[in-house]
């Protein structure tokens, strides 16, 4: 079937978007509008919020919400929300924080705080020419024009922390950037950076035409490419950490303390020289670390965006966790770059991300912060620790049974016959049909 294009869908009402939809792409077949219509909420109002937080919705994409309890962070037990769909995710999670209860919980370190921003540009210009300019008129006439937008950050104890002229001629002719760092204290601060960076392109273009030195040639070739924020946030990073003496691992698995540690350590270096399997490490830190960030109403693709790029900083993609075993000690930690906020965006908005925030104790964006890093770094624990002793697939795949009986319509009386059915044993999609293909025979 040849599909045509629509005009004018957006100013479509939902109704009539979901009849073309089925009528386009769906064969006329209605039941695909009771599956839309099962998630939209009974209270319009509701539903209404829902809508406006997004371009052409017609239904609602629901995620499980759960809970993680037992997080004792920086001497205060907390318990997590996390939205997530993975099976497994909040249950180790929730396994991790119990292990890590008694032994002093997660200690966190604010180490910076910056956020950055950039006005890109192409000036036809000698660099120690723009520089000079830069140094003794533009950076000046920058902070002047931006005073207005920066006030009330600036009551808050935040604004415009420095403005650097970037040469990247090298790279790129006749590319310059103005590199910008900000503290937005407890707002993500996108809108923030981004107007103020706009007003930098407006007074870079302002400052160049009124500029003695430059020839009207030289002002002539200016272009502002672009003005946006980096989600890239190198200098806006969290430590969340654990440690115990080796002797007080206990872990269960039927190893030694001391060969846990050892295995966990290995696994560990693995990550941190292979970029293979740092991957995987890291995609399970942000397994945890996302769940909560979705929760609260932050945007997850800037966290992995700037994760996954301060993971490859040293020019080579490496673990974002890592171990020591020091005398004596079992000592492990992440140092994550995570820019996020709890005011503005959907917090004010969103119903369960203010449940969320609520629960949370309302932290500031740094606490909040600190919570992520704990979240991915206990995310992390409990996948090593499966791995180095039972396997990742026992525990994973006994949360993923549900799954697999919900896809054959499983009954309640098969789910408990598998919950006992597999309590010894490790969990194999094969295996689920085979012996639920023999309980339905009999």
């Amino acid at each position: 079937m040849n599909h045509q294009p629509v005009e004018g869908f957006s100013k479509l009402s939902k109704q009539r978007k979901i009849d073309w939809l089925i009528s386009e792409y769906l064969s006329n077949d209605r039941s695909y509008e009771q599956i839309l219509q099962q998630y939209w909420n009974n209270d319009d109002n509701l539903q209404k919020l829902h809508e406006e937080f997004s371009e052409n919705t017609i239904s609602n994409f629901y995620m499980p919400y759960g809970i993680a309890p037992n997080f004792l962070i920086d001497g205060k037990l907390i318990a997590l929300p996390m939205a997530v769909e993975e099976s497994s995710v909040v249950a180790a999670a929730s396994k991790a924080a119990k292990f890590w209860l008694d032994k002093g919980g997660f200690k966190t370190t604010i180490i910076n705080t910056e956020k950055l921003g950039h006005t890109h540009f192409v000036l036809n210009v000698e660099p120690h020419k723009l520089l000079h300019f830069f140094n003794f008129k533009l950076k000046k006439k920058l902070l002047e024009a931006t005073e207005d937008i920066t006030a009330n950050m600036r009551r808050r104890g935040g604004g415009i922390l420095d403005i650097k002229l970037i040469d990247k001629t090298a790279e790129l002719e006749h590319y310059f950037q103005l590199k910008a760092s900000f503290d937005t204290v407890d707002s993500m601060g996108a809108n923030f950076i981004n107007s103020c960076l706009e007003q930098f392109g407006k007074t870079l273009k302002e400052e160049v035409a009124k500029e003695e030195r430059f020839t009207q040639e030289e002002k002539n070739s200016l272009q502002i490419v672009m003005n946006i924020l980096s989600n890239y946030t190198p200098d806006c990073v969290v430590r969340a950490e654990v440690s115990c003496k080796i002797e007080d691992l206990k872990d269960d698995s039927g190893i030694s303390n001391e060969e846990f540690a050892w295995k966990f350590k290995r696994a560990v270096t693995i990550a941190e020289i292979e970029p293979y399997r740092a991957t995987t490490h890291n995609k399970g830190i942000m397994n945890g670390v996302d769940a909560v960030v979705i929760a609260t109403g932050n945007d997850f693709r800037a966290t992995e965006a700037c994760a996954h790029a301060y993971a490859a900083r040293n020019g080579k993609y490496s673990s974002l966790t890592h171990c020591t075993t020091d005398n004596g000690i079992f000592r492990f930690w992440i140092d994550l770059p995570i820019s996020v906020g709890v005011v503005g965006g959907l917090t004010n908005l969103h119903p369960l991300v203010k449940f969320s925030l609520a629960l949370l104790g309302k932290p500031s964006a740094q606490e909040l912060m600190s919570i992520l890093a704990v979240s991915g770094l206990a995310q992390n624990f409990g996948a090593l620790r499966s791995l180095v002793t039972t396997g990742i697939q026992k525990g994973h795949m006994k949360m993923h049974l549900f799954n697999i009986l919900n896809q054959f319509g499983a009954t309640e009386e098969e789910k408990q016959y598998f919950v006992t059915y597999f309590k010894d044993k490790t969990v194999s999609h094969h295996e689920v049909i085979s012996e639920l293909e023999k309980l339905r025979n009999k």
